[in-house]
């Protein structure tokens, strides 16, 4: 395994000789770690996993000098579960209220909680999310304090500071918070966030439809900030308040910022990206950059992004002492509520790649996505069909870090940091289970044997949740239980014969079942 002692002795410098020992002059500062993490990216919607419609050199840049991962997964179909997971190591089914945060969501990770931060924190890093939260904020019971301390939140559970978006962005208010307080927030103009529309006059997608500059398709019609009607309401707060194409520029310009402050310790930065979750409203610079409508123009944004990020590390000289790894929270969707032209536009671009399914699905479309790690001079550049998933971030970077997990944390994270590092034979993942949202009603059963991949489908309600990819498979009727085998069936279309392998069906129900709560 290679663990901390090893790096140390890989990447230290003048080896010197006395006494027929050899000793390290110094030992060698413990790796920066930035985890980039996309938002309804799908595994083909970048050029090094196949995209010809569309070009994502920076990205490419990463995965060409990394290691890309066909086998990289997400543990849910949606963002709230998939974050929960990643921070906790957890399978966010083991805690209730884990499913889409609305916006007065109080925290959902509680203090006490390890986490991602929290042991990294510990090994003595600096320590910063720095985009998209959607993980509440607040007391239980109480939630968020828009007008006062915010808390607890991510401060409270490791990070050392963030800068965030706190719900996701079709979703009410946009405004950012910078670490405890809404930023900018004028006392004289209280902001209001609630369910409810104000008795006052308040202009939402229905009825100013007609002044919106991005119509919606499907809910998102409440209140209209920005010529885009959202889901929720909210009053005040005017001078906090975001405009949608800034996003992205103020998150690399934080970024930059943080790595900049902390460039002689060690950091863990989490960039958490709203690009490509709905409303996609990319900065006028990416505007019609590409044919794909706005949700093309948002994805060569993103790998601006990427590309902002890594050209930072080298200026700082630090590049080589860094461990990225980009990934996803999810894969894609198309209509998601707005007229953005993301279906008229496609083209022959598919979001999924060969697979069926995306956003909202435990079809492979829906949780297997772009996963990327780089290392220069650690990590040899290669293509690995290992099976690593976002969830084990948590003890792989705690082994990286030499860090003790404490009892009954990081319960379902898998060490899987040999695999990250593209060591020569290292295994990964052998069984791991999708959720589409925070409840185990649709769950998907992966597990490997030997040179097969079984896949089981559980639908407690026999239908598939709602899924606008390339194809429909909205509220299809399904089996209860499904099986596939992905080495032959990667497309997951041929449903077997579950009289044919009761054996195997048995022992993989049986196997899910240890794991639910």
């Amino acid at each position: 395994m290679i663990r901390f002692i090893v790096f140390v002795i890989i990447h230290c410098g003048l080896l010197f000789f006395a006494q027929g020992e050899a000793l390290c002059d110094s030992p060698e500062r413990q790796p920066n770690i930035v985890v980039i993490m996309a938002d309804d990216l799908g595994y083909g919607d970048l050029s090094c996993y196949g995209a010809t419609e569309i070009s994502t050199p920076h990205i490419d840049r990463l995965a060409s000098e990394g290691m890309r991962f066909t086998s990289g997964y997400c543990s849910a179909s949606t963002c709230t579960p998939t974050r929960y997971s990643f921070l906790t190591g957890n399978y966010a089914f083991r805690t209730k209220g884990t499913g889409i945060a609305p916006p007065n969501s109080p925290a959902l990770v509680q203090p006490g909680t390890e986490t991602i931060a929290s042991i990294l924190n510990k090994a003595g890093y600096r320590t910063a999310v720095i985009g998209k939260w959607h993980l509440g904020l607040g007391e239980q019971g109480i939630g968020p304090d828009w007008n006062g301390q915010l808390n607890p939140g991510p401060l409270e559970i490791g990070f050392d500071q963030c800068f965030l978006l706190p719900t996701t962005n079709d979703r009410v208010p946009q405004v950012y918070v910078e670490d405890h307080q809404v930023l900018n927030l004028d006392p004289a103009d209280p902001l209001w966030v609630g369910n409810k529309k104000p008795s006052d006059d308040h202009p939402t997608g229905i009825t100013h439809r007609d002044t919106l500059k991005m119509d919606w398709t499907h809910g998102h019609n409440s209140t209209i900030h920005n010529g885009i009607s959202r889901i929720g309401f909210y009053t005040g707060g005017n001078a906090a308040r975001f405009r949608d194409e800034d996003l992205a520029d103020k998150w690399v310009e934080k970024s930059k910022t943080f790595m900049q402050t902390n460039k002689d310790k060690p950091f863990f930065l989490f960039f958490s990206s709203h690009d490509l979750h709905v409303p996609r409203m990319p900065h006028e610079r990416f505007q019609g950059k590409t044919k794909l409508g706005f949700r093309g123009d948002v994805i060569a944004q993103l790998d601006w992004c990427v590309g902002e990020l890594t050209k930072s590390l080298e200026e700082l000289g630090i590049a080589d002492n860094t461990l990225v790894v980009f990934c996803s929270d999810n894969g894609p969707v198309m209509d998601d509520g707005y007229a953005d032209g993301a279906l008229e536009n496609v083209g022959k671009h598919r979001a999924a790649g060969i697979y069926k399914g995306g956003k909202y699905s435990v079809f492979e479309g829906g949780c297997r996505t772009p996963f990327i790690t780089r290392w220069s001079g650690t990590i040899k550049p290669g293509v690995s069909d290992q099976m690593v998933c976002t969830i084990d971030m948590a003890r792989s970077f705690a082994g990286l870090t030499n860090q003790a997990v404490a009892e009954g944390s990081f319960t379902d994270s898998v060490d899987v940091l040999d695999v990250l590092l593209g060591t020569p034979s290292a295994q990964g993942r052998q069984e791991l289970v999708l959720q589409d949202n925070g409840n185990t009603g649709t769950l998907s059963y992966i597990q490997r044997d030997g040179e097969k991949i079984w896949k089981l489908h559980r639908y407690d309600k026999g239908k598939a949740k709602n899924v606008v990819v390339e194809e429909k498979i909205a509220n299809t009727k399904r089996n209860k239980i499904e099986l596939f085998e992905l080495t032959s069936d990667p497309e997951e279309n041929n449903s077997l014969k579950l009289g044919d392998h009761a054996d195997r069906v048995a022992a993989m129900t049986a196997e899910l079942k240890k794991l639910l709560p």
